[in-house]
């Protein structure tokens, strides 16, 4: 039987817990194709079904229940592990971290809690800038790190780790025309009034991947609110290209949003780690990057028996 992972268990069990694949992939802060996939893995591995599917969401079939609390114990027994690798360390002292707005509102809370429990000792303060002011205090030495939209950074006096590439795709409303394409274009999209997020250098970068291209988006509203984007792609007024990890799939009037892969080449957006690179790296800041590296690896683990 092929290995598993830690990350199918813990995308398995979330949505075992919240009983909807769209709800797991919210709190996981993934997309739901992920967590699909991951699913759909361990099923295969297992040669039996782990759920079954209905239009309210998913229920747990014998062999998923006798699974989960095989997976619950896995993960439990990861969690008392890392929490005893940070009762040995104890680390102590002050990391302040910057962050853009996008990181910090989609990415870093559960990483944040899950630090905390780490290392109890250690006080991380966390400032949110854009990119100019986090580049600026990372060099002069207001922060020790940075957590940044490191696709958008370029400065050669940083050191830049990324960490999570986060795929971009179109955002369009349920039942809008181009859900029954099979490959969908820029072309496509082109001819469809599009929303601008401007938020962390958003339009900046989707000007960067519409200047490969011979077409142009017919901006109908430049926004800093990701709300607002999701607002108008659920209404039907618009469509968007964004990344997965921004992507929830209701606006707040609880209108549903699709996604669809582009056919043509759209950059990710990736998120990593940053810091100056004349400044030693402390026991605080090798912990951080030890921390994202270990999480984003893939960690394998046997089978577990029938």
């Amino acid at each position: 039987m092929p290995s598993l992972t830690l990350r199918q268990l813990k995308y398995f069990v979330a949505a075992a817990e919240l009983g909807q694949i769209s709800l797991a992939a919210m709190a996981l802060n993934i997309s739901q194709s992920a967590v699909t996939n991951a699913i759909k893995e361990l099923e295969d591995n297992l040669g039996a079904a782990l759920f079954l599917r209905k239009a309210c969401g998913v229920t747990l079939t014998d062999i998923g229940r006798q699974f989960l609390r095989h997976a619950g114990s896995i993960l439990s027994s990861v969690d008392e592990a890392m929490r005893v690798s940070s009762e040995e360390n104890m680390l102590t002292g002050t990391l302040v971290i910057v962050a853009s707005y996008t990181v910090l509102g989609y990415f870093l809370p559960y990483h944040l809690q899950r630090l905390n429990i780490q290392y109890p000792l250690l006080n991380i303060q966390m400032h949110e800038q854009n990119r100019e002011t986090a580049e600026e205090g990372l060099i002069s030495g207001r922060f020790d790190m940075g957590i940044l939209l490191v696709s958008n950074v370029s400065n050669e006096a940083l050191t830049l780790e990324p960490t999570v590439h986060s795929p971009r795709r179109l955002w369009v409303c349920a039942q809008h025309p181009l859900l029954k394409y099979d490959n969908v274009t820029f072309k496509d999209v082109a001819d469809e009034h599009f929303v601008m997020l401007t938020v962390d250098e958003a339009a900046n970068t989707a000007t960067r991947y519409w200047r490969n291209t011979p077409f142009r988006p017919n901006v109908k509203l430049h926004t800093s609110s990701v709300e607002a984007v999701r607002s108008m792609v659920a209404n039907g007024s618009g469509v968007t290209i964004l990344s997965d990890m921004v992507y929830r799939p209701w606006s707040l009037e609880g209108r549903r949003i699709d996604t669809i892969t582009l056919k043509d080449p759209v950059p990710a957006m990736t998120v990593g780690l940053a810091w100056c690179k004349n400044r030693e790296v402390t026991p605080a800041m090798r912990a951080i990057q030890d921390y994202f590296r270990r999480v984003y690896n893939e960690s394998r683990i046997a089978p577990i028996p029938a």
